[in-house]
């Protein structure tokens, strides 16, 4: 008699184990489940047998071949599409031969006796003998009501409980008579208990059950697929064993090697060639599979490795799956109900959560712990926020359901019956999202005061007249399928990196506060006064002989948050405009650094065609602007940063200035030449607006188009930096473009390069050390100083694994060749 081994299923619920490994190549006990199979056919005579594959078919043909190492014969019938259990056996047919035949499967665990399910097919004379077994909860199965003499009386396939008549189920395993073929259409979906079996019952034919009394396990589940493996070490289902029993229920291959220091307490299975190194805790029920290496002082306990995996010295595993090639680093964490897929990467003291996936592919960042599922992003970073709050791609890093924790965990930071602010942009994302977090936010009895898409500046300004915090939603700058969730002080700036990881504490304990329903936050929906914001901005932005001379402008509002601004604003001011891009359209929320410098060419040709004094385009939140002079040529922002510190500084003869560490060192030239100071903050967001509220600031600019109007507000607004401009251009009677061409030019350069966390204390050091006796300033990162003005400045990245670099030079080629310099030092210790 043949065997038909059923191994074209893909065991969904198995991911991400099995994302590229099909089930019945799954390891139990470090063999796959189906050689287990394979061993069973084979005791009991069953020598010769046809696999049916679909699904990943090659792995499982190069797994076993021919069956020559198992002393058997295999062959294969490959489905092109899946034909359900019927259909797969009805492809074997041919390799057959018209006798009567064994169906199993090939994914679950048993070690039913085959040849007393044989006799009783023989002795009944069935047509088809049904192998079935007991379970407890028999829901998830086929189940079946069997006669005083083995006839089947009654299938239903994976009833509910008020269905339920039975707690014998179906094991996927049959006797078969070559003629019930004739009963499954060729090439077509069919399944035996749901299709074929019922016809079979309903026509009379001789369909017996036969009622098991061996071990069967589906393995199904993480959690059966686990219990499968303890099961195979206590002994309770029979297999072959694997390797020799150096001592009560410890199994080691014996190509393996193991320290004599190790600490192994059976039940255990150490594959072929695998190692567990000097002080490493093997607990009961774990299994390191072929190949694989378990460092020193690792602990296990329960935990299963697959082959060619990588556990670090230091790790600590329980009750978790590790696939295949993965590697955990050293002092790893992984919990209980975790499951590791292939090719993942656990960097140096990174932690997994209980009951996570980690999808195949993945990167856990140095230091990161991972409280859920790891499965569209490719990798896991330590901290939550980056330079712009927290960005992700939507429905992938950034889910409704991270954001709504998100919301959670900023509510908790605050205390009850808080106000908080929230606003968007018109992007689709911002609309998504925004309506969950507000939910979160009142359901920790939080208030929330809706904005609707206003300018971020005017949600600082809101956010700072009493409230205690706020939400901004905005679609990434040049990303437009990425989102920015932004978080706000009482002041209005983005939190401090101090409250930042309060916030991340919280969401990573998942200790979110929840209030009563009579407690549950309230919603208004209070929008800001457009008209108001302008009113307040001519009354203290000075734009004296503007309306006298009535310059002629061109706009840009970037189909952003600026448009809204705009018109109040203009008609103020008493300019003629010509305004061009202000509708705004969800597609044009965002643009990318050349979608920018195109839109700037195009403004460009608009001034010099029109004849206006100048142009200006603003970013698509209303913060920052970029100009071009009356000729059509781009102001850049580093020249326009210059530009506003001159001006301004002569106007009020002098005053101090501030401006981050990477900006050009001839803002300090710029503002010297009429006794002006300038204060260096770090570049971290929100420090010009601290800076700007100490309250003795004239201005102050980052040189990426962002620009602060203390006597106004102290956040960036490119609309308030529009109406500053304006007025100084007014009163100084002059041409845009012959302010700007006698300011020299900056040459800064930037360049990032990648840095693993445990190594950036380590590149600090050393910039120290190779800075010598020249300058150094440590106002942000450390920045070395040349006698002869040249500078670099090394800063290590907050929120990922990078270094940034600048370096400023009297040429380009001079800027180059320093930045260079530094990074090829800084390259040393990042290889």
């Amino acid at each position: 008699m043949k065997a038909v081994v059923m191994a074209g299923g893909e065991g969904s619920r198995l991911r991400p184990m099995t994302s590229d490994l099909p089930k019945p190549l799954l390891p139990v006990a470090d063999r796959p489940i189906m050689e287990h199979v394979l061993r069973l056919l084979k005791r009991h005579g069953l020598a010769e047998t046809v696999v049916t594959v679909q699904f990943l078919a090659s792995l499982v043909q190069e797994q076993f071949g021919d069956g020559t190492q198992l002393g058997m014969s295999l062959s294969y019938a490959k489905e092109d599409t899946p034909l359900g259990t019927a259909g797969s056996v009805k492809n074997a047919e041919a390799q057959l031969d018209g006798e009567p035949f064994v169906v199993i499967s090939g994914d679950a665990l048993t070690d039913i006796d085959l040849s007393d399910l044989i006799r009783f097919h023989r002795e009944k004379g069935a047509l088809v003998t049904v192998c079935l077994t007991r379970v407890p909860e028999p829901v998830e199965f086929g189940i079946t009501i069997v006669g005083d003499d083995g006839r089947v009386e009654r299938f239903l396939e994976k009833p509910t409980w008020g269905q339920v008549f039975s707690d014998t189920v179906n094991t996927g395993i049959y006797v078969m008579e070559p003629e019930v073929l004739d009963f499954v259409a060729a090439g077509r979906p069919a399944d035996w208990s749901g299709d074929i079996f019922p016809r079979l019952l309903e026509e009379g034919h001789d369909v017996y059950g036969y009622v098991a009394e061996g071990y069967w396990e589906d393995v199904g589940t993480h959690a059966s697929y686990m219990k499968a493996q303890a099961d195979v070490l206590d002994g309770r289902v029979a297999t072959d064993p694997a390797g020799f029993e150096t001592s009560p229920g410890v199994f080691v291959a014996e190509s393996a090697r193991v320290h004599p220091s190790a600490v192994i307490e059976g039940p255990v299975v150490i594959g072929p060639h695998a190692q567990v190194g000097a002080g490493a805790r093997l607990g009961r029920h774990t299994v390191v599979g072929r190949h694989a290496v378990v460092d020193q002082g690792a602990t296990l306990e329960r935990a299963v490795v697959h082959p060619h995996a990588y556990v670090g010295p230091q790790a600590a595993l329980r009750g978790c799956v590790v696939g295949r090639n993965s590697s955990l680093r050293r002092g790893t964490r992984v919990a209980e109900g975790a499951v590791i897929g292939t090719g993942c990467v656990l960097e140096d003291e990174s932690s997994v959560a209980g009951d996570v996936l980690v999808y195949p592919g993945k990167t856990i960042e140095y230091g990161t712990t991972v409280n859920d599922s790891l499965i569209w992003e490719s990798r896991a970073t330590k901290s939550l926020f980056g330079g712009r709050g927290v960005r992700g791609v939507l429905n992938q890093q950034i889910t409704p359901d991270l954001a709504v924790r998100l919301a959670g965990a900023f509510a908790t930071t605050l205390p009850r019956g808080a106000r908080v602010a929230v606003a968007r942009d018109h992007g689709a994302a911002a609309q998504v999202l925004l309506p969950a977090m507000m939910s979160a936010l009142r359901s920790a009895g939080v208030d929330v005061r809706d904005l609707g898409h206003v300018p971020l500046p005017l949600v600082r300004r809101a956010t700072a007249a009493g409230l205690d915090g706020g939400i901004v939603v905005t679609t990434t700058p040049g990303g437009p399928e990425s989102v920015d969730i932004v978080f706000l002080d009482p002041h209005g700036v983005d939190l401090s990196q101090t409250t930042q990881r309060g916030l991340e504490r919280v969401f990573g304990r998942r200790e979110y506060r929840r209030v009563l329903a009579g407690e549950m936050g309230r919603l208004s929906s209070l929008p800001t006064s457009l008209e108001e914001y302008a009113e307040q901005l001519v009354e203290h932005i000075d734009v004296t002989g503007v309306a006298e001379s009535r310059p002629k402008v061109v706009i840009d509002a970037a189909c952003g948050s600026a448009a809204l601004t705009l018109p109040s604003v203009l008609g103020l001011l008493g300019i003629e405009a010509l305004t061009v891009n202000n509708a705004l359209t969800p597609a044009s929320c965002t643009e990318t650094r050349a979608e920018r410098r195109a839109a700037l060419h195009t403004l460009g040709h608009l001034v010099s065609v029109s004849g206006a004094a100048f142009g200006v385009r603003f970013d698509p939140t209303g913060e920052r602007m970029s100009l071009v002079d009356e000729q059509g040529h781009i102001v850049e922002d580093d020249t326009a940063l210059l530009l506003l510190v001159q001006l301004i500084t002569a106007e009020s003869q002098g005053g101090r200035i501030a401006a981050p560490v990477t900006a050009s060192r001839l803002v300090e030239s710029a503002a010297a030449v009429h006794g002006g100071q300038v204060r260096r903050v770090p570049t971290a967001p929100g420090e010009l607006t601290r800076a700007a509220a100490a309250g003795d600031l004239v201005f102050a600019g980052d040189g990426e188009g962002a620009f602060v109007l203390p006597e106004f507000s102290p956040y960036p607004d490119g609309v308030a930096a529009f109406a500053r401009l304006t007025g100084l251009l007014a009163r100084s009677s002059a041409a845009l473009s012959s302010l700007v061409d006698p300011l020299p030019r900056a040459h800064v350069r930037h360049r990032e390069l990648p840095t693993a966390w445990r190594a950036k204390g380590q590149v600090m050091r050393t910039v120290v050390e190779a800075a010598g006796r020249r300058r150094i300033d440590t106002t942000d990162g450390v920045r070395v100083v040349e006698d002869d003005g040249r500078w670099a400045l090394v800063l290590p990245d907050a929120s990922a694994p990078v270094t940034r670099l600048w370096a400023e030079g009297p040429d380009p080629a001079t800027a180059d060749a320093l930045l260079d310099e530094w990074c090829a030092a800084v390259h040393e210790l990042t290889v």
